[in-house]
C-alpha cells in the first residue's frame, strides 16, 4: 500500500505545499501552514466530462419574485445587513473576545421569534443552559427560540432537514463544528473549509438564512483559511474595546447592500442598546471650543457620521527624536499630510511631538479626512480655536492641493442637521446644498492663512 503524501495548506491564502515552511511561499505570511490529510475523491486520472447530471440554464432576463428580507427588529443591525437579512444568505461575523456577538445574535434571534419566526441558536462552546441564563438577563427568557447545544455538522443537518425550514439560523461558532467525513480536530482549516461549505449549502437549498460565528487572530482577522470569506454572502465584523461601552457591526462585504455600513450600539445592562444617532456619541463634550479640535463628516457606506478629530503639538526643548502618536487613524497618511505642511506651507513640526486622536474610539478610513486633520494639526501649532460651529473635509495631495471627494452633499445635510452652520471642503462641494454656508478652499496654504488670520 502506498504512503500517503502529506500536504500543508496555508490558513491565510490557501495554497498547497508538500512540505511544512515557517513563511507561505505565495502570501508571505508566517507559521500560517498546517497539515491536511489528502484528498482520495478525486483524481487527475479519472475523467469529468461524462457520468453528471445535466443541469438546467434560465435566461437571465427571466422574471423572477424579489426575496423580501426579513427584519430583525434591531434597526441598526438590519441597516448595517443593507436593509434585513436575505433569505438563503450565508453570514460570517468576526470579532474579539467578549465584544458581544453572542448577545446581539440572541437579541437578534429572540426578537425575530417573538414576532413569529422560527429561529434556532445552535452553540458549539456553551451549554443551552448557559445561553437560556443570558436570555433571562437580558430580559428574553420568553422567547420562543429553539437552542441546542452540537458540534457535529451532521448532527446539526440531519436535524434541521426534517423540521419545517426555520427563518434564521445561528451557529456559535464555526472553528467548533466537525464532520465525521474529513480528519483532523475542530478548528483546523480542513474543518472549518468542510463544515462551512456544508452549513452555506444548506442555507442555500432550503432558503434559512445562516449566520456562522468566527473567531478572531491577534491582528483582528478572521481566523481560518481566506477562502471563507468568498465563500459566505456578507462578512461583518463587530468592533470596540471591551472596556469601552460602544460598538460598531461594519459591513466588510454584502453582496445584497452596500460596503463598510455600520450599526452603532451600546452594551449596558440589559445587553446591546441601539444608537440611532452616532454623531451626537463621537461629539460629546464639545462644550467650548479648543485649539486642535476639527469636527469631520465621515461617510460609512450610505450613512454620514460626525466625529471629532483631536491634535496634540509639544514643543522640545532638547534635541531628542520627536515622536508621532495616532489612534484612529492611518500613522502613515499621517507623516505624510505632515509632509506636505512642512514643503508647501512652510510650517515646523521637525521639532515637535504631533499626537493625533479619533474621539469616542472611532476608526477613520475615509481620505476626505485629510483636510480636517491637517486644520487639528494647524490649530494645535498656532494655538488657535478653529470654531465649534464648522466642519472639515477634503483630500490633501502631495502638491497641496484639495481634492473633491465623494458624497458632499450627504456630509453637509447631516452636519446642518447636527447645528453646524459653516462648512470648508474642495471646490463644487456644496453643489445643490443650501443647509450651510459653505467656504471652498483650493489649496492647502489657504487654509493655513484662514486659521492664523482668526481672532
Amino acid at each position: 500500500m502506498a504512503k500517503a503524501k502529506r500536504r500543508y495548506v496555508c490558513a491565510a491564502c490557501g495554497s498547497v505545499s508538500n512540505r511544512w515552511q515557517g513563511q507561505c511561499a505565495d502570501c508571505s505570511e508566517w507559521n500560517t501552514l498546517a497539515e491536511e490529510a489528502p484528498e482520495t475523491v478525486f483524481s487527475s486520472k479519472h475523467d469529468l466530462s461524462s457520468g453528471g447530471r445535466r443541469i438546467e440554464f434560465a435566461p437571465l432576463d427571466r422574471a423572477s419574485k424579489p426575496l423580501a428580507r426579513m427584519h430583525t427588529s434591531l434597526a441598526e443591525f438590519d441597516r448595517a445587513l443593507g436593509g434585513g437579512l436575505v433569505p438563503g444568505s450565508a453570514i460570517l461575523m468576526g470579532g474579539d473576545p467578549g465584544i458581544g456577538k453572542s448577545t446581539l445574535l440572541l437579541q437578534a434571534a429572540a426578537k425575530m421569534a417573538l414576532s413569529g419566526k422560527t429561529t434556532i441558536y445552535i452553540s458549539g462552546e456553551e451549554a443551552a443552559g448557559q445561553v437560556r441564563l443570558r436570555a433571562e438577563r437580558l430580559g428574553l427568557g420568553a422567547a420562543p427560540v429553539q437552542l441546542a447545544a452540537a458540534t457535529s455538522v451532521r448532527d446539526i443537518l440531519t436535524t434541521l432537514h426534517a423540521m419545517e425550514t426555520p427563518a434564521l439560523v445561528v451557529i456559535d461558532s464555526i472553528q467548533t463544528m466537525h464532520s465525521d467525513q474529513l480528519e483532523g480536530a475542530p478548528g483546523t482549516v480542513s474543518q472549518v473549509r468542510g463544515c462551512a461549505f456544508e452549513l452555506i449549502r444548506y442555507a442555500k437549498d432550503s432558503g434559512a438564512a445562516v449566520v456562522l460565528v468566527g473567531h478572531v487572530t491577534k491582528d483582528g482577522t478572521i481566523a481560518g483559511p481566506r477562502v471563507l470569506e468568498h465563500m459566505v454572502d456578507v462578512v461583518m465584523a463587530f468592533e470596540g474595546e471591551r472596556s469601552h461601552q460602544y460598538r460598531i457591526l461594519r459591513s466588510l462585504k454584502n453582496r445584497f447592500g452596500p460596503v463598510d455600513e455600520i450599526g452603532v450600539f451600546a452594551m449596558a445592562g440589559a445587553g446591546l442598546e441601539e444608537v440611532g444617532n452616532p454623531s451626537l456619541l463621537f461629539l460629546s463634550g464639545r462644550d467650548a471650543p479648543v485649539p486642535g479640535s476639527a469636527v469631520f463628516p465621515a461617510i460609512e457606506g450610505t450613512r454620514p457620521v460626525l466625529v471629532e478629530i483631536q491634535a496634540l503639538i509639544v514643543r522640545l526643548q532638547s534635541g531628542a527624536t520627536p515622536r508621532r502618536a495616532v489612534v484612529g487613524w492611518d500613522s502613515g497618511r499621517l507623516a505624510m499630510l505632515l509632509a506636505v505642511l512642512e514643503a508647501r506651507c512652510g510650517l515646523n513640526f521637525s521639532s515637535a511631538e504631533v499626537y493625533l486622536n479619533v474621539a469616542g474610539g472611532y476608526r477613520l478610513a475615509d481620505p476626505a479626512a485629510d483636510l480636517a486633520v491637517a486644520a487639528a494639526l494647524v490649530s494645535a501649532l498656532a494655538d488657535k480655536p478653529l470654531g465649534s460651529d464648522a466642519v472639515w473635509f477634503g483630500e490633501v495631495s502631495l502638491a497641496g492641493e484639495i481634492r473633491p471627494v465623494a458624497h458632499s452633499g450627504l456630509r453637509l445635510r447631516e452636519s446642518a442637521k447636527l447645528g453646524f452652520a459653516r462648512a470648508f471642503g474642495p471646490p463644487d462641494g456644496a453643489s445643490g446644498v443650501k443647509e450651510t454656508r459653505y467656504q471652498p478652499l483650493t489649496l492647502l496654504p489657504n487654509l493655513v492663512d484662514r486659521i492664523m488670520a482668526a481672532n
